[in-house]
């Protein structure tokens, strides 16, 4: 099988290669852009702008791919806050652009768009854990572009008979994960103060929120399967099904280390908006694929926090 990662050089991308190649024993091409630096044993690294449909539609010609994993994105929600306008670009634009050209081309592939469980937004209390057909209400700028793709890529399936399929990922994490991301942040100010670098207080935003957290290594085996075995049209949902408050990672995190530490709310890392809960029902791709979550939340973080204390030696 050949595979085509579009948008390699963010958090997923090489834990999804290393899968593919090593695991899977599949062909593949990842790209990345022109400011990125890649590299990957046993894979073809090319460069690609996602706004220029002609260099999409040259390279889906030139690779003809089997499975299209599509992971370029602007993937923060505190960023799309302060730079909507690249977040529309990417999440949305960069999405029709592939699609049109999927379209265009003679050999069409299987392909995974992939979301976020951000795209739910103000979920109701009875609508916990929450089902893939479930009302979405967005309740952040990023949330509302991935929402946008999932609704293109539901038209462009069902109007032009494309093999396309959708995911909501919820919170994955694990080592190499930037601190842009909440447990990255509190894992790489919890070694800073170890290493004495950092005053022995974490600064922290709105710790009453539930979110649920997998292990990115979970996750891309996730996407592999649903690839393979997923239905045409039809989106799922990607997590452990269980919603952990901000402040018990938190606690988790510390506990881990032999250093008092204090924690104090900085309002710079505060959103306008925050939604409260969000938790999936992941039952449709348990039935569908096979798939469910097997890497403790304890070891992530445990491994997360190692990752930084070798960033900091």
């Amino acid at each position: 099988m050949k595979a085509l990662v579009i948008g390699g050089g963010g958090f997923v991308g090489p834990y999804l290669v290393k899968h593919l190649t090593n695991d899977l024993g599949y062909e593949v091409t990842v790209t990345k852009t022109v400011k990125e630096t890649l590299n990957m044993d046993n894979v073809t690294v090319k460069d690609l702008d996602i706004l220029d449909i002609d260099q999409i539609k040259t390279l889906l010609e030139e690779e003809k791919a089997d499975y299209i994993f599509h992971l370029a994105a602007q993937s923060s929600v505190a960023y799309s806050w302060k730079n909507p306008t690249l977040t529309v670009d990417v999440n949305i634009k960069g999405c029709i652009n592939l699609l049109e050209a999927i379209r265009q081309i003679d050999k069409k592939p299987r392909v995974l768009l992939i979301g976020s469980g951000e795209e739910y937004g103000h979920i109701k209390k009875d609508e916990c854990p929450i089902v893939e057909d479930n009302v979405v209400r967005p309740g952040n700028i990023y949330a509302a572009t991935k929402s946008c793709q999932n609704m293109l890529g539901k038209i462009y399936s069902d109007a032009y008979n494309l093999d396309i399929m959708m995911v909501r990922a919820f919170n994955h994490i694990g080592p190499n994960q930037t601190p842009m991301f909440v447990v990255a942040d509190f894992c790489k100010q919890v070694a800073d103060i170890e290493k004495g670098i950092q005053e022995p207080v974490i600064n922290v935003g709105n710790l009453s929120a539930k979110r649920d957290f997998t292990d990115v290594r979970d996750v891309v085996k996730a996407y592999a399967k649903l690839v393979a075995g997923g239905k045409r049209g039809e989106t799922y949902n990607v997590g452990t099904g269980h919603a952990v408050a901000i402040e018990d990672i938190l606690k988790s995190i510390i506990a881990m280390s032999d250093k008092e530490i204090e924690v104090k709310v900085d309002p710079a890392k505060l959103r306008p908006v925050d939604v409260p809960i969000i938790e999936p029902d992941i039952s449709k791709i348990k039935k569908e694929v096979g798939w469910e979550p097997v890497i403790p939340l304890e070891q992530t973080l445990k491994e997360t926090l190692e990752h930084w204390r070798k960033e900091q030696n």
